[in-house]
């Protein structure tokens, strides 16, 4: 891996995605990866007068936590992560994603008591909502073999996907946040899907580098109760641990009333989380032109080039829909020509088909205009 993309990763973060200033306290946690990016990352925090907290931590340690974890030591934990995260001005989270399945022992109840008691209260309600944050993979062994690439073409579609021009990419998705605002009603079409919702009055947000490395995508939330009819996801899903295939949900004013997919059982006790686990707080058109296959990692598959996803759970506080919950989880639709292609109408006219936008106000978001 040459250093010189590592620095130029780094001072990304640092200056575009955070905007550290003088005296900003930054917050960077680290996950199963080799030092290079997080000394980098202080160097690039020093050089702003900015100051450098950092965690590093280990996806068989936090397991082994997990497997013991009770309410009242999740409440711990949490206890001290509220005063050290409210406390920061910046937040910058990295993964190296060691072992996908490294969770699939724990008790599902564990996972939820994580999920309520540490993870929404201090990831959503005060990471997300009070610091500039941006959170990012980082390439290893085990996300090579995820996406089906020899070590070192991963690593090279990694930092293309990761350092291309985001700036651009934000001024591309101006005239489609511009259109999102101004819709009322959505129809979405392909292969096992048909469904249907309101988006009307509800601010769109674009994503171009700010808040997730790799990006390339711009949400909103629909009108809760507005969701109807049946949607299918095509591309995998890691939640919890398991690795979900063909998710279908079927949803009558706004709620999923039926639901399957590879794991029922493990499904169904995730929609069953709370009041809002069975409705939709996000939707969103994905737009970066160098992913275009799902491999099994969120960050990558919600930004995958003409493709779609809902979020079951609690909606972002830029467009709240007043959905809320514990969970967040990410669903992906692929709708180019390969994994079957599919059409999105916004107020009856045709938005993209099978991918790729069709106003020419919209085509310099396909993936020609964009590399």
């Amino acid at each position: 891996m040459k250093d010189s993309r590592i620095t130029k990763l780094a001072n990304g973060l640092v200056d575009y995605s955070i905007k550290a200033k003088k005296g900003d306290k930054v917050l960077i946690e680290a996950m199963d990866i080799e030092p290079q990016l997080v000394t980098e990352l202080i160097r690039a925090i020093y050089a702003k007068g900015a100051y450098p907290f950092v965690n590093l931590t280990d996806g068989l340690v936090n397991r082994e936590i997990m497997m013991g974890l009770t309410p009242e030591y999740c409440d711990m934990l949490a206890k001290y992560a509220k005063v050290r995260m409210d406390d920061m001005d910046c937040y910058i989270g990295i993964r190296g994603n060691g072992n996908a399945y490294e969770g699939s022992d724990v008790d599902p109840k564990n996972k939820e008591i994580y999920s309520v008691r540490y993870s929404h209260p201090i990831h959503h309600s005060i990471r997300v909502a009070k610091t500039r944050w941006v959170v990012l993979r980082y390439p290893n062994f085990s996300m090579a073999q995820l996406a089906h690439m020899s070590t070192p073409v991963f690593e090279d579609f990694y930092f293309d996907v990761c350092t291309l021009d985001y700036a651009k990419m934000d001024k591309a998705l101006t005239p489609l946040k511009n259109l999102m605002e101004r819709t009322d009603k959505v129809c979405i079409q392909g292969e096992g899907t048909d469904l249907t919702f309101s988006i009307k009055g509800m601010p769109a947000v674009k994503c171009s580098g700010s808040h997730n490395i790799p990006d390339g995508e711009i949400y909103t939330a629909p009108i809760k109760n507005s969701v109807n009819g049946v949607v299918s996801f095509n591309a995998p899903s890691i939640e919890r641990g398991l690795k979900f295939e063909n998710v279908r949900l079927e949803f009558k004013d706004g709620k999923v009333i039926k639901a399957s997919a590879n794991h029922q059982v493990q499904l169904d006790n995730i929609l069953d989380t709370d009041d809002g686990s069975r409705y939709i707080g996000e939707f969103a058109f994905g737009v970066n032109p160098y992913i275009t296959e799902a491999i099994g990692d969120i960050l990558f598959d919600e930004k995958i080039s003409g493709s779609f996803h809902l979020a079951l759970g609690s909606a972002y506080g830029e467009c709240d829909n007043r959905n809320k919950s514990a969970i967040h989880w990410d669903l992906v639709c692929i709708q180019t020509p390969k994994y079957g292609g599919g059409k999105i109408w916004f107020d009856d006219v045709l938005i993209r088909d099978n991918g790729l936008f069709v106003p020419k106000e919209l085509q310099g978001l396909n993936p020609d205009k964009l590399k």
